[in-house]
């Protein structure tokens, strides 16, 4: 289940709310484990030179940021300025490949 701020059974924090673009799928989903209960396929890693690409979605506000503004928000929606959970960052691995 998802609300509307994009949290899931998984991650449902007060600070949960943005959603990951899949690069295998071009879909929104709140994590890593959505994505694997949801697709039938195996998920891909946005590689560094996609990094300008639109491939987060602020669930409160809506707005897309690329990887890189993502990474750069200090945990925080430039636009709305929602706070976004620091702990995402433990993640990171499974959806960006920084290395190329």
């Amino acid at each position: 289940m998802i609300d509307q701020q994009t949290r899931c059974t998984h991650y449902h924090s007060a600070s949960d709310v943005i959603a990951i673009k899949f690069k295998c799928c071009n879909q929104y989903y709140p994590c890593y484990q959505c994505h694997e209960e949801d697709a039938d396929h195996a998920s891909a890693l946005w590689p560094l030179s996609d990094f300008n690409k639109k491939a987060i979605l602020c669930g409160v506000c809506k707005t897309e940021l690329t990887i890189h503004q993502y990474m750069n928000s200090h945990n925080t929606c430039p636009h709305c300025e929602t706070s976004f959970n620091p702990n995402c960052a433990r993640h990171y691995h499974l959806y960006f490949d920084s290395k190329g």
